[in-house]
């Protein structure tokens, strides 16, 4: 009887594509990958955006000045320590007013009446200093010996204010200045003479003249 031959198989190389856990684990990985380049990809994307914040919010000192300039409320163009000597020569024009007020209100010039657009202060007849009533630009310094030199100011929050029949002036046009800063000195002007000595001062709110006593109590 002839032998029959017993034949070994051979070990089959692809025996690792029959294990279960093979392909599994090859997907687990390539997710992983997948997953830490999607979370790097976000954490850049993110400081990029915080840069790009910063950078559109800078906290500058401008900054600052600005928004605590739109915060103040008018103070008076003086020091507040000669409040007790002053003297209001000519009010605000308001034809709302009184008939007295009103008249008060009138200047004369070679017989010719015109009206206020802001009021006239004396302290004691004598020059004193003239400090910003509130922070600002100024707009314009205008030299006139005839109505009196006049010193313009623009604020952040859409006021104006004016200061005229001054002299010794501290300012320029294009210059910031901070509330209470001094600007000039007062004077005499041949436009107001019976004035003497004093400061006219004015109020703009959008553009048009209004009472200054609307924010200061005189």
């Amino acid at each position: 009887m002839r032998e029959e031959k017993q034949f070994k198989p051979s070990p089959n190389k692809n025996s690792w594509q029959k294990k279960p856990w093979f392909w599994p684990s090859i997907y687990a990985g390539i997710a992983a990958v997948l997953i830490g380049l999607i979370f790097s990809y976000n954490a850049l994307i993110n400081d990029d955006e915080e840069q790009e914040v910063v950078s559109e919010n800078p906290t500058s000192e401008e900054t600052v000045i600005e928004t605590n300039a739109r915060q103040e409320t008018m103070k008076y163009p003086f020091n507040e320590e000669q409040l007790d000597n002053l003297q209001v020569l000519q009010d605000f024009y308001d034809v709302a007013a009184d008939e007295a007020t009103r008249e008060k209100a009138l200047l004369v010039f070679n017989q010719t009446f015109s009206t206020s657009s802001g009021v006239s202060l004396s302290v004691n007849s004598e020059a004193f200093e003239v400090l910003a009533a509130m922070s600002g630009e100024v707009k314009e310094v205008k030299l006139d010996a005839f109505t009196g030199n006049k010193i313009v100011i623009a604020h952040p929050n859409g006021m104006e204010t004016r200061y005229s029949s001054v002299t010794d002036i501290l300012v320029k046009e294009g210059d910031t200045v901070e509330q209470g800063q001094p600007l000039a000195t007062t004077t005499e002007n041949e436009w107001n003479p019976t004035a003497g000595n004093h400061l006219h001062f004015e109020v703009l709110q959008d553009g048009e003249h209004v009472n200054p006593r609307n924010f200061l109590a005189f």
